[in-house]
């Protein structure tokens, strides 16, 4: 019988995180660097991932590889892969959190410009397909594999932007919703692919996280609105999805879609 130590022990693992340098990127990283993970963590800047890799490693005592990534760039993301794999050997997590919906420009439906809304689909969806492919080569060799893509709530519901509207905020433009719906139909039907080779593939869907630099305003209006009377918690409230869906505890869940909203989308 499996102990909870068995269960959640990641000790020589190695995880890939996307986007892993800042908010939940570095959350995931640092719950899986204290399970046992060794990690390879990017950011867009080398600097960035340089410096949270330093953090972490000092933290956690694991081995910390920062690299420099534009997951829109697909010749990028093979390399990314490519040299996670070749530094220990293997690949045995992937965590694919870079992205988000700070899109240039206008995010209003009807003044949008084309080329943000592509932008934005090819570093939300279209990286994590490429990161997905290049990494599920190596763990369908090995027989085993955790492949975790954050998602989003925008990827289930259609979001009331009046509450934007009184808080003077631009929003989320449509764009994202349709990537994040996009990452949750891949992830599903990626899962009926690769499952079989030994490969788990979920989806982990983040409600609103903050307040970060959001107004006083906002956060009162979007906690009022979530059942649990909060928004996210930086540094806590994803830490424990992520750990699960990684961790050999997870081992017979695949295709699914975590929501970590406080509730957000179930209350109408």
């Amino acid at each position: 019988m499996a102990t909870i130590k068995e269960l959640f022990d990641l000790d020589g693992k190695v995880a890939a995180i996307t986007g892993g340098a800042r908010d939940l990127g570095l959350d995931i990283g640092d719950v899986l660097a204290e399970a046992g993970c060794d990690l390879v963590i990017s950011s867009r800047t080398l600097a960035s991932a340089q410096k949270t890799a330093g953090e972490l490693s000092e933290r956690h005592g694991r081995d910390v590889l920062p690299l420099a990534l534009n997951v829109a760039d697909h010749a990028e993301d093979k390399q990314f892969i490519e040299t996670a794999h070749e530094w220990k050997g293997h690949i045995d997590i992937l965590v694919n959190n870079a992205g988000g919906s700070e899109g240039g420009g206008e995010c209003h439906l009807f003044k949008r410009d084309p080329k943000d809304a592509v932008n934005l689909i090819e570093i939300n969806l279209i990286g994590t397909l490429h990161c997905c492919q290049e990494a599920s080569r190596h763990m369908a060799d090995q027989g085993y594999g955790k492949i975790i893509n954050i998602a989003s709530i925008a990827g289930v519901m259609g979001r009331d932007r009046r509450m934007y509207e009184r808080n003077r905020m631009k929003g989320q433009p449509i764009d994202y919703a349709a990537a994040k719906a996009g990452v949750i139909g891949m992830t599903m039907d990626l899962a009926g692919l690769l499952s079989p080779m030994g490969v788990r593939v979920n989806a982990i869907s983040p409600g609103g996280f903050g307040p970060r630099q959001l107004s006083d305003g906002f956060d009162h209006d979007y906690s009022d609105r979530t059942p649990l009377g909060h928004m996210g918690r930086d540094g806590l409230d994803l830490k424990g999805a992520a750990l699960f869906l990684a961790a050999p505890a997870s081992d017979y869940v695949t295709g699914q879609n975590l929501i970590v909203d406080g509730g957000f989308s179930i209350w109408h």
